[in-house]
């Protein structure tokens, strides 16, 4: 295998996120696809989307995909994957044969929903249709999408293996497997699940794979699901991480994470957070706590119904709520261009678990920071994930109530003035004058007084 290094060129404004700082392709290498070599009908589905040009990943692996060759696929969250597999099925899929195709695996409810959607979206009028097939719901509206026909099937395991074992899904016809996120596919806990689907379908089909990271572990399983002329693609190589993303570190004791967690929200006051928790009673505890302050958050876990799982992810999306608490799992589902800031409430034990995490933010070329907070115990692991993956974390100094208080201070009075600048005219600003006497009365009186007059400031040194 033959390894290509793509140097970015400084003089030139690149998006360094979305241009690999080095590329490693198959020996026998295929030339880059381009927008322009799109189906017409294809071209006009993304014109209606904004879409003028396409990925690093996108442009790399859509030949391979289309030559039917077996692929394994190292990309960073967030760089475009889903386009990567979808664009090439959605050409080789034939419409008058209703039967599954192409089989799309994930490991969570929610990214099997985002894929379904953007499935849906770039084949909107084609006639092609997919049905997406994830546990924790009815099994009547999946059953009847498979029984009326479908061309791709996007499906968690689990709930996949069991349509499977009652005979309502008819794999003959599949030509592609692709597996997203493939280093949860082929960890543990699906494995099982993962070789008894392997069994009911064909031998000869095309199976592509993609993840952010590829440890040894995930090439050597791999060879279970692709042909032995399966080859590597990678456009991140030892560089998983974005470029414009900061890492930050509080140090702070165990009993003490609650209350820094809160310190930092308020100092940064960030547009939309994820904030990640390595257990499921730690969401749940940290949500009450948060909540409790007044924040607006939102909860993901296992321990969260699925109706409420999807009402809290919709609203996050739509920045209805701007802090979400989850585990990792419900990491592995999300995928929203808007995070600004990623809070690691714990480090996680598996050093590959950050790389995921801290995806979440500075996407889609933004930038973003991921900030963690360490325990003494913890910064041995935050040093070896350093190490790991060359990430550069700063250490911060302790937050105290005066930076804090002078941050929302300076914050407010920005809100404040803007708000101002747009308010009214001049019958508006007497209106105004007369509650003049009131804030002075207010400002020089009693505390509870005072509480008052701080209590309507307050109610602007959140807004965005």
């Amino acid at each position: 295998m033959s390894e290509e290094i793509i140097e970015e060129k400084k003089e030139e404004k690149v998006n360094p996120f979305l241009t690999p700082v080095k590329i490693i392709e198959p020996e026998h290498k295929l030339p880059d696809y381009t927008f322009d070599m799109l189906p017409e009908e294809q071209k006009a589905i993304l014109a209606q989307h904004g879409w003028t040009d396409l990925m690093p990943v996108q442009r790399k692996t859509i030949p391979y995909m289309l030559a039917a060759r077996d692929m394994l696929v190292q990309s960073k969250t967030g760089s475009g994957k889903t386009g990567a597999y979808v664009l090439p099925l959605l050409q080789v899929i034939v419409r008058d044969h209703p039967y599954p195709q192409a089989l799309i695996l994930v490991p969570t409810r929610e990214l099997c929903l985002q894929v379904e959607d953007e499935i849906e979206k770039l084949s909107a009028g084609t006639g092609i249709r997919s049905v997406a097939i994830f546990g924790g719901v009815s099994y009547e509206p999946q059953l009847k999408a498979l029984k009326e026909g479908v061309h791709i099937i996007v499906a968690t395991p689990g709930r996949l293996m069991d349509h499977v074992q009652r005979g309502h899904v008819d794999f003959l016809d599949i030509r592609d497997l692709v597996l997203d996120e493939a280093d949860e596919m082929l960890s543990m806990g699906f494995y099982p699940d993962m070789q008894k689907i392997r069994k009911y379908l064909p031998k000869q089909i095309a199976c592509t794979m993609f993840s952010a990271t590829i440890p040894q572990t995930v090439k050597s399983l791999a060879r279970e699901f692709q042909r032995p002329s399966a080859e590597f693609l990678s456009l991140s190589y030892d560089k998983v991480i974005a470029n414009n993303l900061e890492h930050r570190w509080y140090p702070c004791d165990v009993m003490d994470k609650d209350s820094m967690a809160i310190k930092v929200l308020e100092y940064y006051n960030p547009d939309s957070c994820m904030i990640f928790c390595n257990r499921k009673s730690d969401v749940s505890y940290l949500e009450q706590v948060l909540a409790g302050y007044g924040f607006q958050v939102g909860a993901l876990s296992g321990d969260v119904a699925q109706a409420m799982r999807e009402k809290t992810l919709n609203a996050f999306r739509e920045k209805k709520i701007r802090i979400l608490i989850c585990t990792d799992v419900a990491a592995r589902g999300i995928d929203v261009d808007h995070v600004t800031h990623v809070l690691v409430y714990d480090h996680p034990a598996d050093h590959e678990v950050y790389v995921h995490r801290s995806g979440r933010t500075a996407r889609a070329g933004k930038s973003g920071l991921c900030i963690s907070l360490i325990t003494p115990v913890e910064e041995i692991e935050i040093k070896q994930t350093a190490a790991d993956f060359g990430i550069n974390f700063i250490k911060m100094e302790p937050l105290t109530g005066e930076e804090i208080a002078k941050k929302v201070s300076e914050r407010t009075r920005l809100q404040l003035e803007e708000v101002r600048k747009h308010f009214g005219g001049q019958k508006a600003t007497e209106r105004i004058s007369r509650m003049l006497p009131l804030v002075k009365e207010l400002a020089n009186g009693t505390t509870d007084e005072q509480m008052l007059l701080a209590y309507l400031v307050d109610r602007y040194a959140w807004k965005k």
